[in-house]
């Protein structure tokens, strides 16, 4: 989302009032599915299997426990991995879903955008899935035909309403499915990630018109992958994993939660990645790097950092033979193959002298430079006259810079010239 329109919302949002009224309250909600073991391709197959009693199902819980409560006109997030349980429980308020167990009181006419365009057919024309999509949603076709207009407009379709949807792009079928669910002012709103349906104009129109709901005192269910719009967009959320809330209330402190475990997670697959056999390895191993650590100032073993900490570099070797001044070097790319830097104890001026047998470098940046962003690691050793490889690790050891929480305010590009600005007038 664009800072101009983030800053349009969070205007809004400080005008429009909210209540301590409860619209929404889901009371110790448990909810249980049951699938198929396997995959069943057709339902004529599904039904003979039934029929012969070879249709083995699982139950698993989608929900457990669950409670929550969303005030009257507030913007209020679900946020958390995917298969956390965040669709379901938007099925349950938009009444389209029963619990297994506990109770979801609403109070207020639900608009739910869960799957934009859900119902279109694609060898009608866009006009006639109008008349057909508001007949669902329980319109007349008189009333229907009173709307046509504004949603033509506001979807940008033109004289393509009377053409068949299969004929449509997928931005213009997103198009009119939005313009379809949102053309009436609802008492509560639902979205599920579609606040990027259709070009970036398109996305700035959507959500105006979102933002015109929540002025006009609508309550606000949203779900998103992107935290940045949770932070702005929302009062208050909820984090969903594996079915339980882990945490709720103050938006920006439930996303740091969020967050934090993220990096944790993020952390121990990166480690995992680091500790694996390397495939992209090379050279004759007269001398071989035997292990590759990344850690901290304080020496313990880390893979994420923010700019400015201090980031090791421990390499570890075997000399299978005695080598005279062999050169240990390291290189830093960009995830998509910037080559940043290519560093070595060559360079450095520092002579290992003869080498034979175990052995240690390390090589220490003690104010890390790099912006956000995942980074890899190459490790090699050659000989002085970098005739010969003996061993060379090829972006084997990733880690991440997250400056999330470090109050580092530069955003843009590879790394930091710690400038400064100064006023002359």
């Amino acid at each position: 989302m664009s800072s101009l329109i983030a800053s349009k919302y969070r205007d809004i949002s400080a005008a429009a009032s909210t209540s301590d009224e409860e619209v929404i309250r889901l009371e110790n909600v448990w909810v249980q599915y049951r699938v198929p073991q396997e995959r069943i391709g057709t339902f004529k197959e599904y039904a003979i299997r039934w029929l012969q009693g070879r249709v083995r199902h699982r139950s698993f819980w989608a929900l457990k426990n669950v409670s929550l409560s969303v005030r009257r006109g507030e913007v209020f997030g679900l946020i958390g991995p995917n298969g956390a349980g965040k669709s379901t429980l938007l099925k349950l308020v938009a009444q389209v879903l029963r619990p297994t167990r506990g109770r979801v009181l609403v109070h207020g006419r639900v608009a739910p955008l869960l799957e934009i365009g859900a119902g279109f057919h694609p060898e009608l024309t866009g006009r006639e899935n109008v008349l057909l999509n508001g007949a669902m949603l329980g319109f007349t076709r008189r009333e229907m035909e009173k709307k046509l207009q504004s949603i033509v407009e506001f979807a940008e379709l033109g004289d393509f309403i009377d053409a068949p949807l299969r004929t449509y792009s997928s931005g213009m079928w997103a198009r009119l499915g939005f313009a379809v669910a949102t053309d009436t002012q609802p008492e509560i709103l639902i979205i599920d990630e579609i606040l990027s349906v259709g070009d970036e104009a398109f996305q700035h129109k959507s959500l105006e018109r979102i933002q015109s709901f929540k002025a006009q005192g609508a309550t606000i269910l949203l779900v998103s992958h992107s935290m940045a719009m949770i932070e702005q967009m929302c009062q208050r959320a909820a984090w969903l994993d594996h079915g339980e809330v882990i945490a709720s209330g103050d938006a920006t402190a439930v996303v740091d939660r969020y967050l934090g475990r993220v990096r944790d997670d993020e952390g121990k697959r990166l480690a995992q990645e680091s500790a694996q056999v390397p495939v992209n390895r090379w050279g004759d191993r007269t001398m071989e790097i035997t292990r590759v650590s990344i850690q901290n100032a304080q020496n313990v073993e880390q893979h994420v950092f923010h700019t400015g900490e201090t980031l090791v570099l421990r390499i570890d070797y075997l000399a299978h033979q005695p080598l005279d001044s062999p050169t240990i070097g390291v290189a830093i790319h960009r995830q998509d193959g910037v080559h940043i830097t290519g560093p070595n104890t060559d360079f450095a001026g520092m002579d290992l002298g003869r080498v034979e047998g175990a052995g240690s470098v390390l090589y220490i940046i003690p104010e890390l430079t790099l912006l956000e962003g995942l980074y890899n690691i190459s490790v090699s050793a050659h000989n002085h006259d970098d005739t010969q490889m003996y061993d060379y690790h090829d972006r084997l050891y990733p880690f991440r810079v997250d400056n999330r929480g470090h109050n580092i305010r530069e955003r843009y590009g590879l790394m930091t010239l710690k400038g400064q600005w100064r006023r002359l007038s």
